[in-house]
């Protein structure tokens, strides 16, 4: 932690010795420290020099929310490597679990983060979700997009990490006739959070709503409300709120497995066969909707 310290006195300018550095639980990718001198507190990740690229990405992905203007993050500090370590600086805030008002106050944010838009779907560059690569070359048709970009990918990971060629072929198959799901629906390429589960939203000391580790791409808004809803954590006041603040098309529904499998895809690549049945099941469910 030493090289690591004096590394982040150097990239902010400014003199910093930690008195104190304490290990941080909760994340499973990265090692994470609260480190402070008596008057400043930093939130640092590390990993291994190979990872710069992922703390690289969660940067620019929290100062685009940040610029948006509407929701609060962790401030950027700053990013660097030592020789043997790759690492991230954030502000460092006392976090604890949404409750009722916060809840309500994300859900609120986020209809108004995604009101932000770009010309079209996608990011300036790749990122990642999870460890897993995340292709973003933008496209102006969100289904090509989202075939192209989030399924296939997985699906050929997938395919590579065992799943049966038969299942990935009707995975393959959803992604060919997509279109069918946006007969009547066009989405705006809205700015997107992109990993949003309650393990990355939380209320700060003074009860304000925070939202980090991001895989932000322009996308369809539904894909942040259809993963804050797949493994759930969120208090029923942010479905609300947003709802309220920006009603959801009638055709959802329909599409969040669409958007889930995604994620289910990119859980079994990282995980394993836990999630095999349900990645089947979400298949199963949109091949039969797509053949009516």
């Amino acid at each position: 932690m030493g090289t690591v310290v004096a590394a982040i006195a150097e990239l902010t300018g400014s003199p910093f010795t930690a008195c104190s550095a304490k290990p941080v639980s909760g994340g499973s990718i990265h090692r994470a420290w609260h480190i402070a001198d008596g008057s400043r507190h930093y939130f640092v990740k590390t990993n291994e020099v190979a990872a710069a690229p992922m703390f690289e990405a969660e940067a620019r992905g929290l100062q685009a929310l940040s610029a948006a203007g509407v929701v609060r993050t962790p401030t950027f500090i700053t990013q660097g490597q030592t020789a043997s370590e790759s690492f991230l600086v954030l502000e460092y805030l006392d976090l604890a679990a949404l409750d009722r008002s916060s809840g309500a106050q994300l859900g609120n944010a986020l209809a108004q983060l995604h009101r932000v838009s770009g010309d079209s779907f996608g990011w300036t560059g790749d990122n990642f979700i999870g460890t897993t690569p995340q292709h973003n070359a933008p496209h102006p048709s969100w289904p090509h997009f989202f075939a192209e970009r989030r399924l296939r990918p997985q699906l050929q990971l997938a395919l590579q990490n065992g799943m049966d060629k038969a299942l990935v072929a009707k995975g393959r198959a959803v992604a060919e006739r997509i279109g069918g799901l946006f007969i009547d629906y066009q989405p705006v390429a809205s700015l997107l959070h992109g990993d949003l589960w309650s393990g990355n939203a939380a209320q700060s000391g003074n009860g304000g709503a925070v939202i980090f580790d991001p895989a932000c791409y322009y996308g369809d808004r539904e894909t942040d409300i259809a993963m804050a809803e797949l493994f759930g954590g969120f208090p029923t006041s942010f479905h609300a709120a947003y709802r309220a603040a920006w009603p959801l098309d009638s055709g959802y529904e329909t599409r969040k497995p669409l958007y889930n499998l995604y994620h289910i895809l990119n859980h079994f690549n990282l995980f394993g066969s836990a999630y095999l049945g349900q990645a089947q099941r979400m298949i199963e469910r949109l091949l039969a909707e797509l053949k009516r």
